[in-house]
C-alpha cells in the first residue's frame, strides 16, 4: 500500500492562440503547482481491474474516473500486464473548478505505476503517456513553474514563482470548458497576457511583476452569469491581493499575497461571507 499526492494546479496566465484541425486549441500558458492536493491511497493486487471508492460518493468509480482511465492506458502503452488496483481517493481539489483536479488524480497514478512497476521508465515518456490521458496531465506529472503549449502538452520549465501565499475562492457554481471555448471568437480577442513579461518576472524573483501580469483570456468571454467570478477578483484585491484572476475555464479565482498573515486574515474574511477558500503554498517540481 502506498500513498500518493495529487497537486492543484493554478494559470498564471491562460492564452488561447488558434484552433487546431483536430478539435483542439493551441495554448500558451503559465502554470503552477500549489500545496491544495488530493490523497490516493493505492494497493496492489487487489482482484481485477481498478477499483476507486472516494469521500465525494458521485465520483465515478470506473474508467470515466481519470485515475482509472490513467491504469488502463498505462498498462496499454508500456505492455507491462495490468495488476489489481484499489485506490481510496481523498477529494480536497473542488470538482470542475479549473485546478486541474482529476488530471492530479490521474498524474498521482501514474507516477505511483512508474515508481512501483517500471522506475526506470524516463520521465519524457511518463509525460507523453499522460497526454494520451488528458491535456493537464503532463503539467501535473512535472510540476512546479512550467510554459505548457500545444494542447498543454508541450512544456518548458522556468524559474520557480517566488515565495507568495495563495487564496484560492470557489464559487458555488461549475463553468462549463465546452460552452467557454464555443464563446471564444479569437478575431476578436483584442488582449492577451503578456507571456514574455511574465517570464521575465520569474526569472528576476518579481512577485509584483508577476501579479501585474496575472491574466486569463477566457475571462474576456465569461457571460454575465458567471459575474460572480469578477466579483471575487474585485473582494481579493480590496483584501490587498498583489493581483488576482481566474485559474483554467473557472470558476475559482485566486489572489497571490507576498504575507501569509495578511492572506490569512483576507480568506478569513471569505470564509465569513459563506466563501469555500483555501489557503495554499507554491509546489516546486515534483517529477524527476
Amino acid at each position: 500500500m502506498a500513498e500518493a499526492l495529487a497537486y492543484a494546479k493554478i494559470n498564471l496566465t491562460l492564452d488561447i492562440l488558434r484552433r487546431r484541425e483536430d478539435g483542439y486549441h493551441d495554448m500558451r500558458m503559465v502554470m503552477q503547482s500549489v500545496s491544495l492536493c488530493d490523497r490516493l491511497t493505492i494497493r496492489t493486487g487487489a482482484g481485477c481491474g481498478v477499483r476507486i471508492d472516494s469521500n465525494l460518493s458521485y465520483l465515478p468509480e470506473d474508467r470515466s474516473n481519470i485515475a482509472a482511465k490513467a491504469a488502463e492506458i498505462f498498462f496499454a502503452e508500456t505492455g507491462i500486464s495490468p495488476v489489481g488496483l484499489a485506490v481510496e481517493l481523498e477529494k480536497h481539489i473542488p470538482v470542475c473548478a479549473g485546478m486541474a483536479g482529476g488530471s492530479s488524480d490521474g498524474a498521482a497514478m501514474l507516477r505511483f505505476l512508474r515508481d512501483t512497476l517500471s522506475p526506470a521508465l524516463e520521465q519524457e515518456e511518463l509525460e507523453r503517456i499522460g497526454a494520451l490521458v488528458g491535456s493537464d496531465v503532463p503539467f501535473c506529472l512535472r510540476g512546479g513553474t512550467a510554459l505548457a503549449e500545444g494542447r498543454g502538452e508541450v512544456l518548458t520549465d522556468l524559474p520557480p514563482l517566488p515565495e507568495c501565499t495563495i487564496v484560492l475562492c470557489k464559487p458555488d457554481f461549475p463553468i462549463s470548458t465546452p460552452e467557454l471555448f464555443a464563446a471564444v471568437r479569437l478575431r476578436r480577442l483584442r488582449c492577451h497576457p503578456d507571456t514574455a513579461g511574465m517570464r521575465e518576472a520569474l526569472e528576476a524573483g518579481d512577485l509584483i511583476g508577476v501579479a501585474r501580469r496575472l491574466y486569463n483570456v477566457f475571462e474576456d468571454v465569461l457571460p454575465r452569469k458567471y459575474r460572480r467570478v469578477f466579483e471575487l477578483k474585485r473582494a481579493l484585491l480590496d483584501l490587498d491581493a498583489l493581483g488576482a484572476s481566474m485559474t483554467g475555464s473557472g470558476p475559482t479565482v485566486f489572489g497571490l499575497y507576498a504575507d501569509h498573515q495578511r492572506a490569512a486574515e483576507a480568506a478569513e474574511a471569505l470564509r465569513e461571507r459563506g466563501e469555500l477558500v483555501f489557503l495554499s503554498q507554491t509546489v516546486g517540481r515534483i517529477g524527476n
